[in-house]
């Protein structure tokens, strides 16, 4: 299987170069036979990475230790489910897993476009994908080899990193790659237009599905991090401001940016500049991810340290950021159009000032994590900036943001009427003065958390009144009544009212994050066995102790009864365990849900003697977080499910 392994992967490099060489080929000599050639060419590059994905997800189930990467991340005794996930668990893995995506990605494109070969566009589509296939095989094949042999054959490998053993972890890696992988289809689009100049509105429509796909994964690799964190890092939060985390962030920021302008070009046939600057950005920070995780050069619980490949992907990273800057240079004229936003109370201002607010964030949060990089050329020490500075700079851009969210709705295409404005502007504006008041009035008088939680109010508003208005329009079209027409006007207008719930997924965020940010409580207690700690509303009382083997960990947990107002809530039992061939123990966290707050208890010390340390968490409203990001997913779902004359005509 090694063998196998080792000759797919090279077999699939060559394909790729194929695809390269006949594509160029039939470009030059005008012949449609090459480019048939170099399209087929692609579904060798996916079979040949597939099959070699598939040498390494075996050594790992019949524990060939005797491959590196194998005795890395995996032992006897860990569980079949994490065994299969330890594939993607180190920067080798995680490499073949983004080659074996990018080249599947591809050959459905290939596929879909089997009968498109003589446009224009498309070899063009087929040499960016195949030189993006290529980049990633050659580095499989010289610096990050996951099939690499050590002298001898340990009697066990060393494990997988108990972190990592966490389901929320197995999903996350594959769904964030999923969303970085996909983004190179639009790109490859972007560079075709504007090499052959065909530069109308055609590309954006044909990639839109696979940009809100790989936005949609991006979405849930992100939201799935946060979960990971919140659950087994034990310091009660779930968003640190990390190099690796916002990596991840700020493609995702400007890839929003980017599904919101498609719109206008789609629509209006204006923004081109700004369309292919936003998805050539959008790419190369997808890549800049990457970058920054194998790079080393910034410190991170995320990151796989050191690996020699952070110069080739800075390589590729600039030979993309210039190849992308002379073609929309050169294409400029061509992009510009004579039609223009013709008026500030627009919808396509808002959305303008929206994409303005989105790549503000974006450049702060660019800036923040590479400051120490920049501080260290500067000065020779690297200075870390912590989460004050992305709090500080970043609340004030996001509730701007939450209110154009708020105001996009309620504003026309084109020019928007006075008169239409006070209309629509009425009941929101009287919702929300209603709700910050009565805030105020039961003690929310921080400003931050006041102006969160009004700009929310006004969001749903804004969003329950489209719903309304839209229903209302139905019935009076079809003559159906509400509960019949309001389902019907959600699919039929799938794509419209999709973004409107993925906007009130983020607006449930923002409640989430702002009640778990501003009000929560800790507090920390030593306890002998039937001694009680308070914190808040709650009593927590130690009353038992035990220890017992599970899988691949020892396992220490306290069993406390929780008391609320003096009422019986039950018992929870937070851990410490030990893994086979982990140096350190690590705390489990137990978390009590509901929706207004979760009681988050880890137990980070204990005594011989049975004595125990908690750390106690109060997080209100944090159960919002992720209500509002399947809202956010299935929002993004439900706007690019085809219309069923498409579909049958498919």
């Amino acid at each position: 299987m090694v063998n196998i392994g080792e000759i797919s992967k090279f077999i699939a490099f060559v394909f790729s170069g194929l695809t390269m060489f006949f594509v160029l080929a039939g470009l030059v000599r005008n012949d449609v036979r090459f480019i048939e050639s170099g399209r087929r060419s692609i579904y060798g590059a996916a079979l040949f990475i597939t099959l070699s994905s598939y040498a390494l997800f075996y050594l790992f189930l019949t524990n060939n230790y005797q491959v590196e990467y194998v005795a890395s991340y995996s032992d006897r005794a860990l569980p079949l489910f994490y065994k299969l996930t330890s594939f993607w668990a180190g920067q080798k893995g995680s490499l073949l897993f983004w080659s074996w995506m990018l080249s599947l990605f591809a050959a459905i494109v290939a596929f879909r476009t089997r009968k498109e070969v003589p446009n224009k566009n498309i070899p063009y589509v087929y040499l960016v994908l195949a030189g993006c296939i290529m980049f990633f095989n050659f580095l499989l094949l010289t610096i990050s080899n996951p099939f690499d042999l050590l002298s001898f054959m340990p009697a066990d490998g060393k494990g997988l990193n108990p972190m990592l053993q966490n389901p929320g972890m197995i999903w996350h890696p594959p769904t964030l790659f999923l969303g970085y992988i996909g983004f190179t289809i639009p790109f490859a689009y972007a560079v075709a237009a504007m090499t052959t100049g065909k530069l109308d509105a055609t590309w954006v429509k044909q990639t839109r599905v696979w940009t809100v796909i790989s936005w949609i994964f991006l979405t849930i690799g992100i939201i799935l991090g946060g979960q990971w964190a919140y659950v087994e890092l034990g310091w009660g939060g779930y968003w640190a401001w990390d190099p690796v985390e916002n990596a991840s962030f700020i493609p995702w920021l400007v890839a929003t940016a980017y599904l919101h302008t498609a719109i206008i070009q789609e629509k209006r046939n204006i923004m081109k500049v700004w369309n292919m600057v936003l998805i050539l950005l959008t790419f190369i920070l997808c890549i800049f991810g990457t970058y920054l995780v194998r790079s080393g050069i910034l410190e991170s619980v995320h990151d796989f340290g050191p690996t020699g490949l952070g110069g080739y992907f800075l390589a590729f990273m600039i030979a993309l950021f210039i190849g992308g800057v002379y073609l929309i240079v050169e294409s400029y004229g061509e992009m510009k159009t004579d039609s223009t936003i013709e008026s500030y109370l627009s919808r396509e201002s808002t959305f303008l000032f929206n994409n303005v607010v989105l790549l503000a964030l974006a450049f702060s949060t660019l800036f923040g994590t590479t400051f120490p990089i920049m501080s260290e050329i500067v000065t020779g020490k690297k200075i870390t900036v912590g989460q004050p500075f992305f709090n500080q700079v970043n609340t004030p851009l996001f509730l701007f943001l939450f209110l154009l969210t708020g105001l996009c709705p309620l504003i026309g295409w084109r020019k928007a009427s006075v008169d239409n404005l006070k209309k629509n502007f009425m009941i929101p504006a009287a919702v929300t003065i209603i709700g910050a008041v009565t805030l105020a009035a039961f003690g929310f008088t921080e400003v931050y958390p006041l102006i969160s939680f009004s700009l929310s109010i006004f969001v749903i508003a804004t969003i329950i009144g489209e719903f309304k208005r839209g229903t209302k329009a139905r019935m009076k079209l079809t003559k159906e009544t509400a509960l019949t027409a309001f389902p019907r006007l959600i699919i039929k207008m799938r794509r419209r009212y999709g973004g409107y719930i993925v906007h009130l997924g983020m607006i449930i965020i923002v409640i989430g994050i702002t009640g778990s940010s501003a009000y929560k409580i800790e507090e920390q207690a030593t306890l002998d066995k039937g001694e009680s700690m308070t914190i808040g509303e709650y009593e927590l009382r130690y009353d038992s102790f035990k220890y017992f083997k599970k899988w691949n960990r020892e396992i220490y947990a306290a069993t406390l009864t929780v008391f609320k107002n003096g009422e019986n809530l039950g018992t929870i039992s937070p851990e410490r365990r030990y893994y086979t061939n982990a140096k350190q123990p690590t705390t489990e966290v137990s978390i009590r849900s509901n929706l207004l707050e979760d009681l988050y208890i880890i137990m980070p010390g204990v005594t011989q003697k049975e004595q125990i340390t908690l750390s106690v968490t109060v997080n209100p409203l944090l159960a919002w977080i992720w209500v509002g990001s399947i809202l956010m997913v299935l929002g993004g779902i439900l706007a690019i499910i085809p219309k069923r004359k498409k579909r049958l005509a498919e």
